[in-house]
């Protein structure tokens, strides 16, 4: 299967260059929990309402004399729980950790609950209003704000993503798919119709969104045919105005979210993103 290149096109190297020199991120090696603690030297605040505990990452330079873009990362199973530290150590956060002020977007670090998953309604009402609180506190720009997940995270970036398609400017869903493993229903709700294909459904929803999706190659535990299906869909969704793009990364496993965040050009990208007029 075809993968879109990994490289930026010449005219925009100059810049993805200049984001990898300040994050830090050139080349990040793939990796599993970091343990570091989640501290504000390096950006990271806490915060807590109605119970959830979960963390907010805020530039360095920021002041609210701007707006600023903000990156909603919804992470995978393994760190679900009631901590609000263990959705930093997977996937985004190395990336912002390492970039110790650096990294330009205000980041929101919900978590999910055990025994539970992202696309169910609590859950998805948890991220809004983490997304809310963050917007109203940090100066966030309500059309600069992207969705992403991996894993359980990349399923909840598509259903999250389809039922509030007004509130992102771009999704990134990574090792996920729309039809969620045996045993676990899909919620009875928008924007899901009887008797249609979920992944229809969906692509339908999010048609106006940009959407990168990513998915290692080797992926043993979320098979890679999900992302394409939903390229697919999406492009016989949104016809030639479809605004997707796909790398699928060859010898990579489930773990992609390090690749793919890792990439300075998915920044570049996403930060030239805003949310499509209604």
């Amino acid at each position: 299967m075809p993968h879109t290149p990994l490289h930026p096109p010449p005219a925009r190297l100059a810049g993805a260059r200049l984001l990898a020199a300040a994050l830090g991120i050139a080349a990040l090696p793939a990796c599993a929990t970091t343990g570091f603690v989640p501290d504000r030297a390096h950006g990271f605040v806490p915060r807590e309402a109605a119970g959830h505990k979960y963390f907010v990452y805020v530039p360095a330079g920021w002041s609210a004399d701007k707006s600023w873009p903000v990156v909603v990362y919804l992470h995978g199973g393994g760190e679900r729980g009631d901590d609000g530290v263990k959705p930093t150590q997977v996937g985004l956060g190395p990336v912002v950790q390492r970039s110790a002020g650096a990294f330009p977007f205000v980041a929101v670090f919900p978590q999910c609950d055990r025994s539970i998953f992202w696309a169910e309604g609590p859950m998805r009402a948890r991220v809004l209003a983490a997304l809310d609180d963050t917007i109203k506190e940090f100066h966030g720009d309500p059309d600069r704000v992207y969705l992403t997940g991996n894993s359980m995270g990349g399923f909840g970036t598509w259903l999250i993503g389809a039922r509030n398609p007004g509130r992102f400017a771009a999704l990134v869903p990574i090792a996920g798919g729309v039809r969620p493993p045996r045993g676990i229903p899909l919620p009875e709700d928008e924007p899901f119709r009887k008797g249609e294909d979920p992944e229809v459904s969906v692509a339908r929803a999010v048609a106006k969104l940009p959407v990168w999706i990513f998915h290692g190659a080797s992926d043993w535990v979320v098979p890679p045919a999900n992302s394409r299906r939903m390229l697919d869909r999406l492009k016989e969704a949104a016809g030639p105005a479809a605004d997707v793009k796909y790398s699928e990364l060859p010898g990579v496993g489930h773990n992609s979210e390090d690749t793919a965040y890792a990439m300075p050009e998915l920044w570049t990208w996403l930060g030239g993103k805003r949310r499509p007029a209604p």
